[in-house]
């Protein structure tokens, strides 16, 4: 059930859309794909851009270190790491391929994941198994389910003595679960098999402790819920593990004669000259969004959980179905399943465009995602909820839907 808070709270934006610099004529309804950074954040990554150009040798050689420790420090607060901890680096794609090629497998050791996983991620799972003779072992887990439990008891039937490594989401991309990954880890670490979490889309939408998490591994976005610039994420590893992860990109620190820091921080800190003002920003992202409604960060993060579970109710309701995971699972998205596609030629785009959402966006200058999954012609529609969205546009939204679902029903002859 949705909170005691009235629901007319919902029938405007929470903040002034303006301060972000989306399209006024666009219901954005898809904040979960790339984000949307906010004017101020943007105007701080601006001068540091101008600052570097400026002088490029004193900000990149005399000031850069300086500046990416206070923006670790900062992201540490937020995330409840210790800053030596984690690095930062553009997205989570590119820590899950620096753990996962760091690490050494052999033929008969088995990675696991989940049907849920993001496309990207799997594939860089296949990669290494296919390199190492590794085998991948997928969960599959049914979406519509019944409990956080379902999705748990799917994971541990998977494992067994060969299991090495498991991939889990925390939010799930494509059917948007936020998954008990506290409940995972613990179960999986008992049976000593280590977790790399894909946070893509955590931070922002829950609260994080790292620590007491206690993932091997965990990479996340800053540019999705956080509202950061693209190109800014962190990877968050194990302090006894550190030594054994490398970067994706060798460069200087591999063999810089410092010891004043870890290798794990010498080496991320510089992969090659790069426009590294995105993650500086991260500092000013923390700070504009926590001062956006009354009770700062988990305001908003309980403000967006409630748009998402009345937008998808207004979904189901148009769509004549129950609501397709409990509400407990439920963060800024929500995925509804849609009738199955027309045809199951590949997508336009390595991120989908399906034919429903171009119609969408052409009638009803709507953007949101229409994915296929688990496999075409099955497919989801996935909305996302922001300080800036609304609940008419997800009403709006559904009677779009509705009207293509009609005349999915009734072809023109």
């Amino acid at each position: 059930m949705l909170s005691d808070s009235p629901l007319s709270l919902l029938d405007s934006p929470a903040v002034d859309p303006a301060l972000w610099p989306l399209d006024p004529d666009v219901v954005f309804l898809n904040h979960g794909s790339f984000g949307s950074c906010p004017q101020a954040v943007l105007a701080r990554q601006d001068g540091l851009r101008r600052r570097l150009e400026r002088q490029p040798v004193r900000f990149m050689v005399r000031e850069l270190e300086g500046l990416l420790n206070a923006s670790r420090h900062a992201l540490a607060g937020f995330v409840g790491a210790e800053a030596d901890d984690l690095v930062l680096i553009p997205n989570a794609t590119t820590g899950v391929n620096a753990v996962l090629r760091s690490l050494s497998f052999e033929a008969g050791d088995e990675l696991l994941v989940t049907d849920h996983e993001y496309n990207a991620c799997r594939n860089v799972l296949n990669f290494v198994a296919e390199r190492s003779g590794a085998r991948v072992v997928v969960a599959k887990v049914p979406f519509p389910l019944r409990s956080a439990d379902d999705f748990t008891g799917s994971v541990m039937a998977a494992v067994t003595p060969r299991t090495r490594l498991a991939l889990i989401d925390h939010v799930t991309s494509q059917t948007g679960l936020v998954l008990p990954v506290a409940e995972i880890v613990r179960r999986l670490s008992a049976r000593g098999v280590e977790v790399l979490v894909d946070g893509a889309h955590a931070p922002g939408m829950v609260p994080l402790d790292l620590q007491s998490l206690g993932a091997a591994f965990y990479t996340a976005n800053c540019h999705k819920w956080m509202c950061a610039p693209k190109g800014a994420a962190f990877l968050h590893v194990r302090r006894d593990l550190q030594p054994r992860i490398r970067p994706t990109v060798i460069s200087h620190g591999a063999n810089s004669p410092r010891t004043d820091r870890s290798r794990f921080q010498i080496e991320f800190a510089w992969m090659g000259t790069n426009d590294l003002s995105a993650v500086l920003s991260i500092p000013a992202a923390i700070d504009f969004m926590s001062k956006l409604l009354p009770g700062g960060w988990p305001a908003v993060m309980e403000h967006n959980r409630r748009l998402a579970l009345a937008g998808r109710e207004v979904l189901c309701r148009a769509l004549g179905i129950e609501a397709p995971c409990p509400d407990g699972m439920i963060g800024s998205l929500a995925s509804v399943p849609i009738p199955d596609a027309d045809s199951c030629e590949p997508p336009k785009s390595a991120l989908y465009l399906d034919p429903w959402q171009d119609v969408l966006m052409d009638r009803h200058r709507i953007e949101v995602p229409i994915m296929p999954w688990p496999a075409p012609p099955k497919r989801l529609l996935r909305i996302s909820a922001q300080v800036y969205n609304s609940l008419p546009q997800y009403e709006q939204l559904a009677k779009g839907l509705a009207e293509l679902v009609r005349e999915k029903a009734s072809p023109a002859r």
